[in-house]
C-alpha cells in the first residue's frame, strides 16, 4: 500500500471519533457525520498539508472541521434568508406565523449551556476547544488560525464574558457551591 494511504488511514482510524465528537457538540448528529466525512475528504485531498508532527494532526483536522462547519452555517443562513424573503413575499401567516423576537431576555433559568449560547460564535468556539476538545492554547491557535498569544488573550476575554453572564444571572455562586469550593464570586 502507498505510504500516504497508510498514513492517512492511520490518522483516520485514530482521529475520526474526535472529529465527529467535535462536530456533534456543535450540530445535530446527522450533520455531524457529514461534517466529519467532509473534513476527512478535505484532509485526503490536502494530504501534502498534513503536519509532519503526528501530535499536530488533530488540531489541523479540527481547523478543517471548523471551516467545514462554517460553510454549513453559511449555507443554513442563506437558506434562512431565502425563507424569510419568501415569507415576506407570501405573508408571515402563510408559512406558520411570526418568528420569535431574538431580543427576549433568557431570564434567571440560564444554565451553562445557555450562557455559552449568549456568547459570540468566536467566544463559544475558543471555550469549546479548550473545555470540550481539551486543546492547549498552542493547539487552539492552530485551529483558529492565530498566534498562541492572540489565542490566549481571546480565551481569557471569552472566559471573562462567560463569567460576567453567569454572574449577571446569579449562577456564578451556585456553580461554585456545586463544585464544592464554597467561595463567593468576590474571591
Amino acid at each position: 500500500m502507498d505510504e500516504r494511504v497508510t498514513r492517512f488511514t492511520r490518522f483516520f482510524d485514530i482521529h475520526y471519533e474526535d472529529v465527529l465528537r467535535y462536530a456533534a457538540r456543535r450540530v445535530d448528529e446527522e450533520t455531524a457525520h457529514d461534517i466529519a466525512a467532509g473534513s476527512f475528504l478535505i484532509a485526503w485531498r490536502k494530504q501534502r498539508e498534513l503536519p509532519a508532527d503526528d501530535a499536530e494532526v488533530l488540531p489541523w483536522l479540527y481547523a478543517v472541521a471548523r471551516r467545514v462547519l462554517a460553510n454549513e452555517h453559511r449555507r443554513e443562513r442563506r437558506g434562512s434568508r431565502l425563507a424569510a424573503k419568501l415569507a415576506g413575499f407570501l405573508g408571515a401567516g402563510f408559512l406558520g406565523g411570526e418568528t420569535p423576537d431574538p431580543s427576549v431576555d433568557v431570564g434567571a433559568t440560564l444554565d451553562l449551556s445557555q450562557a455559552l449560547s449568549v456568547l459570540s460564535p468566536k467566544d463559544q468556539e475558543i471555550l469549546q476547544l479548550i473545555g470540550w476538545e481539551e486543546l492547549t492554547i498552542r493547539q487552539v491557535a492552530v485551529v483558529i488560525g492565530c498566534s498562541p498569544a492572540t489565542a490566549a488573550v481571546r480565551a481569557h476575554r471569552a472566559r471573562q464574558r462567560l463569567l460576567a453572564i453567569l454572574s449577571d444571572q446569579g449562577l456564578l455562586l451556585d456553580f461554585r457551591q456545586r463544585a464544592g469550593n464554597g467561595r463567593s464570586d468576590r474571591d
